[in-house]
């Protein structure tokens, strides 16, 4: 398995799986109460079915769930919706340009 950078999740403990998203900036202050890059309480990022900011990419945006569950399923495919919805309009203004 390859290093992730980030050992304080147990990515490698069975059945452990992570989602990152790429929330962007309104959505990851709506669910963490404070924008990217700016410090927060830390969050234990080896919990499962918490949304939180990513223990890496958190600087830049990104949410991250530890095997989603009842907790978090909704808010994990929402954010995932939005999070496309964001790369296709990127992908169209580069495109376009």
């Amino acid at each position: 398995m390859a290093s992730t950078g980030d050992e304080s999740s147990r990515l490698e403990r069975p059945d452990t799986f992570r989602v990152s998203i790429a929330a962007g900036k309104e959505a990851f202050i709506d669910r963490t109460g404070h924008a990217p890059g700016e410090p927060a309480a830390e969050d234990d990022p080896s919990v499962a079915d918490a949304l939180i900011a990513h223990p890496v990419y958190g600087s830049v945006g990104w949410l991250a769930v530890v095997n989603p569950g009842k907790r978090t399923s909704e808010a994990t495919r929402e954010l995932l919706r939005t999070a496309c919805q964001l790369a296709r309009a990127r992908h169209e203004r580069r495109r376009g340009a």
